[in-house]
Order: C-alpha cells, then sequence, then structure tokens
C-alpha cells in the first residue's frame, strides 16, 4: 500500500512539473481578447502595433509566473472586466505567440 501511495504522488508530481503553463487556456480566444482591450494601449506606450512591449529586450515577464500576474494586473487596471479563465486565454495566447514558456 504504501508503495502505491508513493508511486501515485510521484507520478502525480511529474504530471505536475512537466504539464505546459497555461495548457488550459485557448491561445485564439486570448489573441481575441488582446486585440480588443491591450493592442490600443501597448501602441500608445511602444508605437506601432504595441507588440514591442512583448519583444523588448528589457522586458519585464521572464517566467510564467510572471506573465499571469502582468496580465492579471493589466485586467485590474485596466477595468477589462476578464473573468479568471479569459485572464488563462490571454496567459496561453502571449505565451505561445511571444514568450514560449514550457
Amino acid at each position: 500500500m504504501k508503495r502505491t501511495l508513493t508511486a501515485v504522488v510521484l507520478l502525480t508530481a511529474m504530471t505536475t512539473v512537466n504539464a505546459a503553463p497555461f495548457e488550459k487556456g485557448d491561445p485564439k480566444i486570448g489573441k481575441t481578447l488582446v486585440d480588443k482591450s491591450c493592442l490600443s494601449c501597448h501602441a500608445q506606450m511602444f508605437g506601432g502595433d504595441g507588440s514591442k512591449i512583448y519583444t523588448r529586450a528589457d522586458r519585464k515577464v521572464k517566467t510564467p509566473q510572471q506573465l499571469a500576474a502582468r496580465v492579471a494586473a493589466c485586467n485590474a487596471n485596466t477595468g477589462a472586466n476578464w473573468f479568471p479563465e479569459d485572464e488563462m486565454h490571454v496567459d496561453a495566447y502571449l505565451n505561445q505567440q511571444y514568450y514560449k514558456f514550457k
């Protein structure tokens, strides 16, 4: 019994560690949300289409956790009124398109 429990715990831990960040998010939905709520503000800050915020050399987001926190902060600060699952969709899109966290 003890070996079985240990095996289950190890398998669960391995699955959690190897899970892709934002795997529950849908990048297609995230892109729609970014296009609607983010690009105009980012364009005002960085010019062009606003995507330089994600690709600049001194970007602030360096981990999946920082990406999720940044998206949540922007949601709160802009009044986008996204639900947590909307934030996850945006996280998934930005990760797929720009950050490539694994």
